[in-house]
């Protein structure tokens, strides 16, 4: 990535124009052709679970139009809720799941899944996991 300020600082203004534009679109482009540039997972609470060695995390998940999460698991179960948006739940081992705003879903443990946002608007899933705590929350494929 380019520093603006050196480059301004260090060249004239008609060069550091021409990169800066050279520059925003390829990071415009990357973001483009990443299937999952801009999704966020937002931590709302974690605490310890009753079964000794596992916690319960819960998050909102949210998915821009024409993205997706990514294949991943988790180290334990989750159970979600399509808070808004139209999702095709994608599994490596049986067929899509379409899920839309007010539906809910399971996750059993360890299973690789994608979430795809088919909708024509962001996404936001309630997650709720019940993990090893010794583990991360996401392994990526």
């Amino acid at each position: 990535m380019i520093d603006r300020r050196s480059l301004l600082r260090t060249s004239g203004a008609a060069a550091a124009g021409a990169l800066g534009v050279a520059a925003l679109s390829s990071t415009a482009a990357a973001a483009d052709s990443d299937p999952t540039a801009g999704v966020t997972r937002t931590l709302l609470q974690e605490h310890p679970s009753p079964a000794e060695g596992w916690e319960a995390v819960q998050t909102l998940v949210q998915i821009p139009r024409h993205k997706e999460s990514g294949r991943h698991s988790h180290p334990g179960v989750e159970v979600g809720y399509i808070v808004r948006g139209d999702v095709l739940m994608e599994f490596d081992d049986r067929p899509p799941l379409r899920l839309r705003t007010g539906d809910p879903f399971f996750i059993p443990n360890g299973v690789i899944h994608n979430a795809r946002n088919v909708g024509t608007v962001t996404t936001m899933m309630l997650s709720t996991y019940v993990v090893d705590e010794t583990k991360p929350l996401v392994t990526n494929y």
